[in-house]
């Protein structure tokens, strides 16, 4: 039985929608009229950002194939990765988590500026496109727990997926996975306890949207990588055929 509309997100617009029609024409109408200012620079935009801003979404010359870490050799893979494979098998990166293009996520996570998750999708819609070779069946946005959802009254990576999975016109199912437990902020732990606080957070709630299927997922920044490890680690014992992650910005290994 195909998923509900709740729960899924389809890529697709209806074709009888005209209130979706009045929509698009007064967006259009608004950009040309109403001046709108770019959320990094302050200067002109018709969109969140300008376009000489758009351009800080610089995808490394030389990342690590199977987790985005930028790499000084022509290597296809990092160390880390030839010693111990991860769960997911391959992981694309927009730009670095370097200035300005921290502030900008920070903004979007922390202060609620929305409008930023469209900006982030069209950079990882214009890294894609680089990467013919990718194929998918699905997009999951990495989940919050309920506590974390309620404190912040969204998540991030679900805003940037949704627009991301219009555009590739494939399903975004919020409802095959859930975090099911609430981690400690990884950003406050030691390098060594990271994969302790992510063991037994994820679990699959609709195995038969996961099996045999190839999953994109989605999230704003990467830092260690146990976060996506565990996620992906989950989604493999439910029959994933391969886990993808596509992420906006990569932070260096340290």
């Amino acid at each position: 039985m195909p998923p509900s509309r709740s729960q899924t997100t389809s890529a697709a617009p209806s074709r009888h929608d005209p209130h979706g029609t009045l929509r698009g024409l007064w967006a259009a109408l608004a950009n040309r009229l109403l001046p709108a200012a770019c959320a990094l620079c302050g200067g002109d935009a018709r969109g969140v950002l300008c376009t000489a801003c758009h351009r800080y979404a610089r995808p490394e010359p030389c990342a690590c194939e199977r987790c985005a870490a930028p790499l000084t050799t022509l290597s296809p893979q990092c160390g880390r990765c030839l010693a111990q494979p991860p769960a997911f098998d391959a992981s694309i990166a927009a730009t670095r988590y370097a200035p300005p293009v921290d502030l900008l996520i920070q903004a979007l996570k922390f202060r609620a500026q929305l409008p930023l998750a469209q900006a982030f999708a069209h950079w990882l819609l214009d890294t894609l496109a680089r990467r013919p070779q990718v194929r998918a069946d699905l997009l999951i946005g990495v989940p919050l727990s309920a506590e974390r959802l309620a404190e912040r009254g969204f998540n991030q990576a679900h805003e940037i997926a949704r627009p991301l999975a219009r555009a590739l016109r494939l399903p975004l199912r919020t409802d095959a996975c859930a975090r099911v437990r609430d981690t400690l902020p990884q950003s406050a732990l030691a390098l060594a306890d990271r994969r302790d606080n992510m063991r037994g957070a994820f679990a699959v709630t609709d195995r038969a949207a996961i099996a045999g299927k190839r999953v994109l997922v989605v999230d704003d920044v990467m830092t260690t990588g146990q976060t996506l490890e565990a996620l992906a680690a989950c989604l493999k014992r439910h029959g994933a055929l391969s886990v993808i992650n596509v992420i906006v910005a990569r932070t260096p290994l340290r």
